[in-house]
This record gives C-alpha cells, structure tokens and sequence, in this order.
C-alpha cells in the first residue's frame, strides 16, 4: 500500500488470476492485475487501471508504488504514482485520477509486449510468446517471476531518480 495525505488515497494492487491455464478463463479477468486508487473518506474506488488483462504468465501486480512530485513536459508539477511491474513495464499514472502518463519497459529483453498503447493503456501482445495450450513458447521474458518483483524501490526527488532492483530471467 502507499498512501497520499494529500489526497487522502491510498493505492494498492489486486494479484493475477487463477486458475494459471489461462484457457479455462475467457476475457480480460477484470479487476485482476490492476493498480487500485480509494479514497479513504468515502471507501470509494476514486480508479481502477488493468496492467495486464487475461494476465497468462503469473505476473501477479501488487509490487510497491512509489509516489513523487515532478514536473510535466509543460513544466506543472504532477502528483504521480510509479510502479515497476513483475510484466517487464515501469507504469507512471496521474495518482490523483489514474490517468496513464508512461508505461515503458525495464529494458529492451521484454518480448511478452511489443508496446503499452498508451491511449488505451493496453499491452500490445507478441503472440509467439503467449502461453497457449496449442503453442510451446521458448525464451518468454520475463519469467513467472518478473523483471522487478516485490523488492521494495525508492524515488530521490533531489537527483529525479528512481531505484530499483531487477531481475533478468526468461522462461519456456
């Protein structure tokens, strides 16, 4: 959990979906693998942004959220909220509505996703490295395990630098 005083929200994510088959479990699973905002006023779900829809890796979502101030390409200071993913992707939404500022990878070896559309905010897919029952995928990067996974990261808001550990391990 993280929480913003100023706001009054606290931010948590909800775990992947079971059963792992992802055949047995048509659709985008809504609701899992999401990065949750609430008002602690009200109990109110203020956002709800789905990292990875029908997540078929184990990928699970609930990684620590760093929170920090820093200035959009206009120059205004932004509330935001950064999450490094067990998916490969470091997430950065406007942690006052949700909206979707950057999704980028850790590094260029996650092949699971091409993109994240950041108008959709959805992953675009590589389809060789899907999990299907009919398909042996080999090299999917990253493993079950993730490329960050529940290691606990920092922001310096002096230097404007995040820190964090990652892990470089693929699966077949």
């Amino acid at each position: 959990f993280a929480y913003d005083s100023g706001t009054n929200f606290v931010y948590y994510g909800s775990g992947n979906p079971a059963p792992w088959n992802e055949t047995m479990r048509p659709g985008d699973n809504k609701w899992t693998m999401t990065i949750w905002g609430r008002d602690l006023n009200t109990g109110e779900a203020k956002f709800g942004y789905q990292k990875t829809p029908h997540d078929e890796w184990d990928y699970a979502g609930i990684n620590f959220m760093m929170l920090s101030e820093q200035k959009d390409k206009d120059g205004k200071l932004r509330k935001l909220l950064t999450l490094p993913d067990r998916n490969g992707i470091v997430y950065t939404l406007d942690r006052t509505d949700g909206t979707l500022v950057s999704a980028d990878k850790i590094d260029d070896t996650v092949n699971v996703f091409k993109k994240v559309d950041l108008k959709s905010g959805l992953p675009v897919r590589d389809p060789e490295y899907g999990t299907r029952m009919d398909h042996l995928a080999k090299d999917i990067c990253p493993s079950a395990m993730g490329y960050h996974n529940q290691g606990l990261d920092s922001y310096d808001p002096n230097k404007e630098l995040f820190f964090l550990g990652v892990n470089h391990i693929c699966m077949e």
